[in-house]
């Protein structure tokens, strides 16, 4: 039997407790337990003394027969100082989903497109202005050189 030490929900509805339990790894979440090793309150501060309240030396003997604790309970005996755990490293926490790759590229193209749109717009309203002012000049010109 594969024992496992881990948390089993109690409390009512929007007020989680929990019950740090060692139980068969194959028996329900909120099932029948060997035993329980300590508390979680969820709710308090976290600088609460009484927010994690273990058993050590039941926790000791517990990992020392096997007893694999799932990762949440190892993050809060490694705070306890009673099992060292390795820290985790996951680069690409940060990183955005496929779809929302897709999406992002989707949208730098249709502004790219915007721009160059707008860029164009700019240009022919550039030469637009430059042609009329530029006739008028010239006129001013030839009627200059008509009077001498």
């Amino acid at each position: 039997m594969s024992v496992s030490m881990r948390l089993s929900r109690g409390g009512s509805k929007k007020r989680p407790y929990y019950k740090i339990v060692v139980s068969n790894s194959r028996a329900p979440r909120d099932g029948k337990y060997l035993e329980q090793v300590g508390t979680y309150n969820p709710l308090l501060a976290k600088d609460d003394e009484n927010r994690v309240r273990l058993v050590e030396d039941r926790v000791r003997y517990w990992l020392g027969v096997g007893a694999q604790p799932t990762d949440r309970v190892a993050r809060m005996l490694d705070k306890a100082g009673v099992k060292e755990r390795a820290a985790t490293n996951n680069p690409q926490k940060g990183e955005p989903g496929k779809k929302a790759k897709e999406r992002a590229e989707e949208k730098a193209e249709k502004l790219r497109e915007a721009e160059e749109a707008a860029a164009a717009a700019a240009a022919e309203a550039a030469e637009a202005a430059a042609a009329p002012a530029e006739a008028p000049a010239e006129e001013a010109a030839g009627e200059e050189q008509a009077e001498a």
